[in-house]
């Protein structure tokens, strides 16, 4: 789905638009604020999200003194199971009296047709950068069927990272898939005890729990 408005870009911005690589369905998805980008990033992370849109659509209503005002949400994502949830993406200290009014229409429309509604603001730092970690590791290419059958054997009881990729075979060509299936929700970890260690506890997670993956229209960047 193409964006309703543009990303705007120029010299001297603050913000940092950009594209980032939905690996869930192979397609580059626009962002305004590396803040987005963040919120973009643990979507894709999410097991249970299966696509989005940004800037999906206008949405138009009334203010009390019949006002005409359209917002254009930053996401629209899709889950597993159906349902659809529409976020926008802000800071808390960034969000003013007419920012707040504009968000609680939003989540009243959204209520009406059916939709869940977030308003989002940053990130915690350490799921953050767990996320950058594994992000790198979302291709395909670390897909490794073989590797990863060894890796559920493994983690089947929960285990220290580290020692249980050397239990799977050489760590260096172990650690990569590892990582990928973290970031695919194969494995699970605690993205925000504190950032990923040798001694990182990892476990298998359940089947179904990931099932979305094998599904997804996952293609190759490029």
């Amino acid at each position: 789905m193409a964006p309703v408005r543009g990303f705007a870009s120029f010299r001297g911005q603050r913000n940092r638009p950009g594209l980032w690589w939905f690996a869930t369905t192979g397609e580059h998805v626009g962002h305004e604020s590396w803040l987005e980008r963040d919120r973009l990033m643990a979507l894709d992370a999410d097991p249970e999200v299966v696509g989005v849109a940004a800037q999906p659509m206008w949405l138009h209503w009334a203010t009390e003194s019949g006002r005409p005002v359209r917002h254009a949400p930053d996401f629209f994502a899709r889950r597993a199971d159906g349902t659809g949830v529409v976020i926008d993406v802000r800071p808390d200290e960034r969000i003013g009296q007419k920012d707040a009014a504009v968000f609680a229409a939003t989540a009243r429309v959204c209520a009406q047709v059916g939709w869940d509604y977030q308003r989002a603001g940053e990130l915690g730092r350490v799921r953050a950068a767990n996320l950058r970690w594994l992000s790198g590791y979302r291709h395909p290419r670390f897909a490794q069927p073989g590797v990863a059958a060894r890796l559920g054997e493994v983690f089947a009881q929960p285990g220290p990272l580290l020692a249980g990729a050397a239990a799977a075979g050489d760590p260096v060509a172990v650690l990569p898939v590892l990582f990928g299936m973290l970031w695919r929700g194969e494995l699970a970890a605690d993205l925000e005890a504190g950032l990923l260690g040798t001694a990182t506890p990892v476990h298998a997670r359940a089947v179904g729990a990931a099932a979305r993956r094998d599904s997804a229209a996952v293609r190759p960047a490029g």
